[in-house]
């Protein structure tokens, strides 16, 4: 027992020390939620109201940078677990894996402790836009703030499961960086992240529809509760269910570990 967990702390610290050493990743880390916050978050808050005789209302009774801060952790989470996996595509090229394949070590906890490295940055780094929180003028209590945390690290795990997926079908480093942003920004983008899913809560907004082919690839997209649930525990709005987020999550977590570890065994 002792054993298999020392074996997955080490691979674990493995992961967390070359991601530490990557200035790249961590000045993307803190410089995207300050572009989405400060740019898209205030250039776009005008436009988040109608005005209706006279009265100025928010299309959701949240200002456009309350409304965007939790999908800004999610978009840091995704692409810091998800770009985490590119060290299986260089640990393969460089013969390291060869290596840890023939140890006594099971491969699910080979799997398990470098998913849960790359889990373990991206947790960080979504915890690095709370540091704006703030400014957003979200109030971080401490029991939401638990919950939040939780969220964050369920989702870091799965979008990092989801990296190894991609990473144990593509063999090259320019492969893996198109293929990963293909899958990345369509699950973002679609995940009612930057608008919400129904913005009619007056008379005159009521008539504004939205295809119903875009509403059908949000409701499928399991990223739309996962920013539900963040929005849930940090604003108090939710589009569906409050319950439905953490399920799809654990969702996440079970279904591309199964599929990562079932790739990751057939490797030779």
């Amino acid at each position: 027992m002792l054993g298999a967990l020392g074996g997955i702390y080490a691979i674990w610290l493995r992961e967390v020390k070359r991601a530490i050493r990557d200035r790249g990743q961590l000045i993307g880390g803190l410089s995207r939620p300050l572009v989405w916050v400060l740019i898209l978050g205030i250039g776009l808050n005008p436009y988040f109201r109608a005005e209706i005789y006279g009265d100025v209302r928010f299309v959701v009774p949240y200002t456009y940078l309350q409304f965007l801060f939790p999908a800004v952790i999610v978009l840091n989470v995704m692409y810091t677990g998800v770009q985490s996996a590119v060290s299986m595509i260089w640990d393969r090229e460089f013969g390291f894996l060869r290596e840890v394949l023939t140890s006594p070590m099971p491969r699910s906890q080979i799997l398990f402790g470098k998913i849960l490295g790359g889990a373990t940055v991206a947790f960080a780094h979504g915890c690095l836009v709370l540091l704006v929180a703030e400014f957003t003028d979200v109030s971080l209590r401490t029991q939401d703030l638990f919950v939040g945390l939780l969220l964050i690290f369920g989702l870091a795990f799965g979008m990092t499961c989801v990296g190894a997926v991609i990473a144990n079908r593509i063999r090259s480093f320019e492969g893996f960086g198109v293929f990963s942003n293909v899958v990345i920004l369509p699950l973002y983008f679609t995940s009612s992240s930057i608008f919400p899913l129904n913005p009619a809560l007056s008379g005159a907004q009521t008539r504004v529809v939205y295809p119903e082919w875009l509403v059908a690839i949000i409701k499928a997209n399991p990223v739309t509760y996962a920013v539900d649930a963040l929005r849930g525990v940090f604003i108090g709005f939710n589009q569906f269910e409050p319950g439905v987020g953490p399920v799809v999550i654990v969702a996440i977590v079970v279904v591309a570990f199964a599929i990562a570890l079932f790739d990751f065994s057939r490797q030779s």
